[in-house]
């Protein structure tokens, strides 16, 4: 959970709720395909369950002592496209969804194409 604490009060985040909006904007962006499982528990979720969640390949950190979050991406792109123009409106558009929505300020955006795909 994110927490933040404003002249208000504070507001929880869940980092479910966090890695959902993060994973539709990333879905909507040209070009990708699908998300990739980042890390062993997303990948046994997956290998189990048989389908793909809408938080698999999101990676949600809060850095220590800090009102920022750090976000991690593993995702698979359409073959023929041009990767660093998509990974480029990838990181701006999640940004600008998590800063927009939440409030929360949005330190850094990794983007990593695991794999390419015809479609």
């Amino acid at each position: 959970m994110v927490k933040i604490d404003n002249h208000l009060g504070t507001i929880g985040l869940t980092s479910g709720y966090l890695s959902s909006l993060i994973g539709h904007t990333a879905t909507s962006c040209f070009g990708v395909v699908r998300m990739n499982p980042a890390g062993a528990t997303q990948g046994v979720r997956a290998a189990v369950l048989k389908s793909d969640a809408i938080d698999n390949g999101v990676k949600v950190s809060v850095p220590k002592g800090g009102n920022t979050i750090d976000i991690d991406l593993h995702i698979t792109v359409m073959y023929g496209v041009n990767v660093a123009a998509i990974t480029d409106s990838i990181m701006n558009k999640v940004r600008y969804t998590v800063e927009s929505e939440t409030g929360l300020a949005v330190n850094k955006v990794n983007v990593f194409v695991d794999d390419m795909e015809n479609n």
